[in-house]
């Protein structure tokens, strides 16, 4: 597994000196970037064949957020190259507590990955050269969940809509992965604490000028799913947000 070790900022926590769920999903995605430009496939390879990845779907589950100024490891494999689907593991670990105690896994993560042909607009299979540089690993003994989720019916509590700007978008110039994360957090408003585990299927991407519109499904439940639409209401991505029982 390729890792790295960080430890966590004041820039990167909330208002309870915790990391946020969005800046954990930054991380996992910031080592699977690291490990991409070590192996000479990264941004500057991707460029030359017009393409870049894009994520369909996350499922992270969190034992525990790491706090204020802990050590700690985080780590990506690779565990398929299939067509034109990757799927990759993600662990982060607190090197605070003991390797093989299980106060050392902090969170773990499933992901489905395509890389997409910027000039045509569709996924690409893998070219010969990212099939050869990455080493493919057993994939994590964690529960996997299914990778669509349904669509609620009927009206969900409309939350406030969001115009797209250029701060949030990233090198592909779509709307980065994590910001559906935080926008589907802020229309829910419950402490990241109480978070078990969360879903988001990726749907359509979010560009410039776009509006988001959250829709907010199964308040006062366990289970909280928002949909992050267009005005149009076709949605760009479905999440849903489990979450421990408030004692």
């Amino acid at each position: 597994m390729y890792t790295f070790d960080s430890r966590i900022r004041y820039s990167e926590t909330d208002e309870y000196s915790s990391l946020t769920v969005p800046a954990l999903i930054d991380y996992f995605q910031d080592c699977s970037s690291f490990q991409s430009e070590d192996l000479g496939i990264g941004l500057s390879y991707l460029k030359g064949q017009n393409a870049g990845w894009v994520i369909n779907y996350w499922q992270v589950d969190i034992s525990r957020l790491p706090r204020l100024g802990e050590m700690v490891r985080t780590g990506t494999s690779p565990y398929a190259l299939r067509g034109i689907i990757g799927l990759r593991n993600f662990r982060m670990e607190s090197l605070a507590a003991e390797e093989g105690t299980k106060d050392r896994i902090l969170a773990q993560a499933n992901s489905v990955w395509s890389l997409l042909d910027f000039e045509k607009m569709l996924p690409l299979r893998f070219p010969e050269e990212i099939l050869r540089r990455y080493t493919l690993y057993p994939k994590f003994d964690m529960e996997y969940m299914p990778r669509k989720i349904a669509v609620p019916s009927g009206e969900g509590r409309r939350a406030s809509a969001v115009a797209v700007t250029e701060e949030l978008l990233d090198t592909n110039h779509h709307v980065n992965n994590a910001v559906y994360v935080r926008l589907a957090l802020r229309a829910v408003e419950r402490p990241s604490s109480s978070l078990r585990r969360l879903q988001i299927q990726y749907i359509r991407q979010a560009v410039l000028g776009d509006l988001i519109c959250p829709a907010v499904y199964g308040e006062g439940t366990g289970s909280i799913c928002v949909v992050l639409s267009g005005e149009n209401g076709e949605p760009f991505a479905v999440t849903c947000l489990d979450y421990r029982e408030e004692s």
